[in-house]
């Protein structure tokens, strides 16, 4: 296998999805529609890797078993291993307590995976299964714990006797491969992200490794700190992971985890020119279930191509200081006018649709100091409320912004007006959510853009509904609102 043969595209089971996949017996997809939908990426879409959750839901450790079997000719033309990759995202233990033996278990079925492709490719088997993705990564000594244990207590007990002076574990149930697996740090807050090159630096120490994955989140820090900051958040991470890899010498290869709603990171078919622009040191963009299920599958597959025909190329320079000022002021003003909306997004929240059978991972919460007792829902969930409500979560904290801090942003986020009015067509006007001050803006600076008429004369409804307290309507308003935009949240 070429080991640096990364993937450009991760398939995910993110969630914001508005229309059911043509192969799904139900809205909320599940169990073997996953397995289903999995291959649909690999076979149809021409995506190179999909991630497999084992957060929140059943282990399914025969995924790699029935992806061989029921798709055969599919996977003896094309190596799962080394031609695509299958990648598990597992519960972090420290976060996540009650799921953390999940952890264990997933770990336990990579080398049954291993045993599944031997049976199907024979004794030149490539290993289906070598990379998990840690989520909210916060420490170095938190990826190390997941590669030791694999490797002295998953791999480690097959040189154990099963009995004193008797054969080993190897020798009575078979050999476990791989000997090691690679972790990839999944960063979702801004502390964390902005120390990742540091953390990655420390985990590497003592590893012989050629190259490393890193996975930067688009959505928490966006539900954080505002849209634009996770933008610059990411950006400067990515600075500083490239200089990383420079220091070390091995190419470090960045997983950008974008959405299709502008506020999740406006990656969808029609902007990946846009995106391979914005963010060219990114190895891997995340293809989420609204750009797979809610695009004509033709340009779903022409996306797709051209992102995978492209080529990784050094990222754009940022000058952090004033970067890093303007995420301060920007993230500040930002929560002050988040911190006014919290109830009404949770009394929209319960009226948005389920997408796949199972709970999120947990996510890491920055602003819930700042919302003292009350809890905002999950990012996808939390978009699609404000949306309905005719407030794209987009232009929260644009009036605090100078023409001097828009012209350094554009600098590093090149496709920044393109994507607010993108969001901004859907902005209405006359929403009671709307702060004054942010409608003073967006009239002052996108006053030209063309509003989606149809989309405002629902969330209007919406705000109606709210106003009089006649709730029946309004999961339907909800999905005719998010059928017009093209994307759930």
């Amino acid at each position: 296998m070429n080991e640096h043969k990364i993937p450009r595209c991760m398939s995910t089971q993110h969630p914001d999805n508005v229309f059911q996949p043509f192969f799904a017996e139900h809205a909320q997809l599940g169990g073997e529609d996953e397995v289903q939908e999995a291959y649909y990426a690999y076979a149809h879409l021409g995506c190179d890797e999909q991630m497999w959750d084992a957060e929140g839901k059943e282990v399914d450790v025969f995924v790699v078993k029935k992806l061989l079997t029921q798709n055969e000719r599919f996977f003896r033309e094309h190596t799962l291993g080394s031609d695509l990759r299958l990648t598990v995202r597992v519960p972090n233990p420290e976060i996540e307590k009650t799921e953390g033996k999940i952890l264990l278990e997933t770990l336990e079925s990579i080398p049954r995976s291993f045993d599944a492709a031997r049976a199907f490719y024979g004794e030149t088997a490539t290993v289906p299964i070598f990379e998990v993705i840690l989520p909210m990564t916060t420490s170095a000594e938190s990826l190390d714990r997941i590669y030791k244990y694999y490797k002295e207590f998953v791999v480690g007990k097959g040189k154990t006797p099963v009995r004193p002076h008797d054969i080993s574990v190897s020798e009575w149930v078979g050999e476990f491969r791989p000997e090691t697996v690679h972790v990839i740090p999944l960063f979702e807050d801004m502390e964390h992200m902005l120390a990742s090159a540091d953390i990655v630096r420390e985990y590497l120490k003592d590893k012989d490794v050629s190259y490393q994955r890193v996975f930067l989140a688009r959505s928490d820090p966006a539900v954080n700190y505002g849209s634009i900051a996770a933008v610059l958040i990411n950006k400067i991470a990515l600075q500083r992971l490239h200089l990383l890899g420079e220091e070390l010498g091995i190419p470090i290869y960045p997983i950008l985890g974008a959405g299709s709603a502008p506020f999740r990171g406006n990656l969808r078919p029609q902007t990946v020119e846009g995106m391979l622009k914005g963010y060219p040191s990114v190895q891997t963009f995340t293809i989420q279930s609204s750009f797979k299920f809610d695009n004509d599958p033709a340009l779903v597959q022409s996306a797709i191509q051209t992102l995978r025909a492209s080529q990784r190329q050094q990222p754009i320079a940022v000058p952090e200081t004033q970067v890093l000022d303007i995420i301060d002021r920007y993230s500040t003003r930002y929560q002050e006018q988040l911190r006014e909306l919290v109830d009404v997004i949770n009394e929209v929240a319960v009226h948005i649709p389920k997408r796949r059978k199972r709970k999120l991972h947990i996510g890491l919460f920055g602003y819930s100091r700042t919302m003292g007792e009350k809890h905002l829902p999950r990012a996808i969930t939390f978009t699609a409320s404000l949306y309905s409500l005719g407030v794209p979560p987009e232009v929260l904290g644009l009036d605090t912004l100078t023409e001097e801090d828009m012209r350094i942003i554009k600098e590093v986020y090149p496709s920044i007006e393109s994507d607010l009015k993108d969001a901004i067509s859907f902005v209405d006007m006359d929403s009671p959510y709307l702060p004054v001050a942010v409608k003073e803006r967006v009239s002052e600076w996108f006053g030209d853009v063309v509003r989606d008429e149809g989309h405002v004369s629902v969330t209007t409804r919406i705000c109606e509904a709210l106003a009089t307290n006649r709730m029946d309507d309004v999961s339907q308003y909800v999905l005719l609102a998010a059928q017009r935009r093209g994307f759930l949240g």
